[in-house]
């Protein structure tokens, strides 16, 4: 179990990777990895507001980009790592794609579909469920998010106030 711990720990630093793209590009950091064998097969961040595409989460890119490697929209064999717990229509498109195990960092607790607001991944009435693993370097990944967002505040502030000055 330590063992699956400590690899979990290494991939979700992939995926905490991933998210820090995100954040240089001023995206909600969020980041993904999808392994296979022991090998990242795919990666991507957040790229919602560089798009401006709703659906370009970091797990939706993640899992293109493994179907393309893989040539097989089933991903029954893969692990997702994810740096945040993921939303309703990524926890969908999981589910859809057959990944067999979700590894989050932090817990959404707006918007989290894999444990927290529901568990669309362990739905027993959908014809396929994921192995769901919770909290892998949380604090890390939940401190991102949280600096972030007090930044983009912070910021949105200061625009407003210079706006009132004009």
């Amino acid at each position: 179990m330590e063992e699956e711990y400590n690899q979990d720990e290494f991939f979700m630093r992939e995926a905490i990777k991933e998210a820090k793209k995100a954040e240089d590009l001023n995206e909600v950091p969020i980041g993904a990895v999808i392994v296979y064998n022991g090998e990242v097969i795919s990666r991507a961040h957040n790229l919602r507001e560089s798009q401006q595409n709703s659906i370009a989460h970091a797990e939706l890119l993640a899992i293109d980009k493994a179907c393309h490697e893989l040539r097989t929209w089933r991903l029954e064999d893969t692990t997702l790592y994810v740096t945040l717990e993921p939303c309703p229509m990524c926890s969908g498109a999981i589910m859809l794609s057959r990944v067999k195990r979700v590894v989050y960092g932090a817990v959404d607790p707006k918007g989290g579909c894999a444990g927290t607001l529901m568990n669309l991944l362990q739905e027993p009435r959908f014809n396929h469920q994921s192995e769901v693993t919770v909290g892998v370097l949380a604090e890390e990944c939940g401190q991102m998010l949280t600096r972030f967002f007090q930044q983009l505040r912070k910021r949105k502030k200061a625009e407003k106030q210079q706006a009132k000055q004009e």
